[in-house]
């Protein structure tokens, strides 16, 4: 794989929290053990690509993501965005991820959600005329216009998600995670959240990182699939290839097509094809 052409570059991540144990009653003896979130995986996604990050809860996902923007750093390995390192060069990396995380809002609560938009420009030195082409795009796809005057606490939770994208996206990044970006959200909301994300994948070329339990986002929208249990990577290939190659292993069908991909992907959790 040519480096030019890799986006995100994990090598060896390993993650270990220590957590006090509680043992009851008094005592002043603080005794504690180490949960290994992450366990030495390895993987690299490529530029413009649509990646499905998936796993159990408490599978090591959350750990990893966090990692991967910058917010927690590995015990142990690399991470190596555009070809940049966190410990070198975090200042540049900010500039070129986006961040969504399902339930953490970064418009401020009070204010009118254009407010935050006219923040973000200036925070991130948006010219006007990149800040004018994006909110006109936002603003048809995901109807801001309904409610960029409304502060955050008022609208729903699928309008929050749709603004909380448009924010991310305000300044180009050339990664964009997203952390359950369609749960709790209603049918017509998550359409058009799932089309915002594949227009913009197709017109800015944007590497996508996806965190989902909702297979129809998977179906949807990604192309390769990483699959985390008890911080093991345990797969990495393309939608496709998992569709082929564990279709038969679910089913006596001869119809590989008849198996569903929710059917495959519980049992690649529960180990039944490792």
């Amino acid at each position: 794989m040519d480096t030019d052409e890799i986006s995100i570059e994990a090598l060896n991540l390993r993650k270990t929290f220590k957590i006090r144990k509680r043992d009851g009653g008094f005592t002043f003896i603080k005794r504690y053990s180490q949960i290994e979130a992450v366990r030495d995986i390895s993987f690299s996604i490529q530029k413009g690509d649509i990646v499905g990050f998936i796993g159990p809860n408490g599978a090591g996902k959350s750990t990893t993501v966090k990692m991967l923007t910058g917010i927690l750093m590995p015990d142990d390995g690399s991470i190596r965005i555009n070809g940049m390192d966190y410990r070198k060069n975090r200042r540049d990396i900010m500039k070129k991820i986006g961040v969504v995380f399902g339930q953490r809002s970064v418009l401020c609560w009070d204010i009118p959600v254009i407010e935050s938009f006219r923040l973000f420009k200036d925070m991130y030195c948006i010219s006007n005329e990149m800040y004018n082409k994006n909110m006109n795009m936002f603003s048809d796809i995901l109807n801001l216009k309904e409610y960029m005057h409304q502060p955050p606490r008022l609208l729903s939770l699928g309008q929050r998600m749709k603004a909380d994208l448009a924010a991310a996206l305000l300044y180009n990044p050339e990664i964009l995670f997203l952390d359950e970006p369609t749960i709790g959200i209603d049918i017509l909301a998550k359409e058009r959240i799932r089309d915002f994300i594949k227009q913009i994948n197709q017109e800015c070329h944007t590497t996508v990182v996806l965190t989902t339990h909702d297979v129809s986002d998977i179906e949807v929208l990604c192309h390769k699939m990483l699959v985390i249990d008890h911080g093991n990577l345990i797969y990495d290939g393309t939608l496709s290839e998992m569709k082929e190659n564990y279709a038969t292993q679910c089913s006596d069908s001869l119809n590989k097509e008849d198996v569903e991909l929710e059917h495959i992907i519980k049992q690649i959790y529960k180990g039944s094809f490792l």
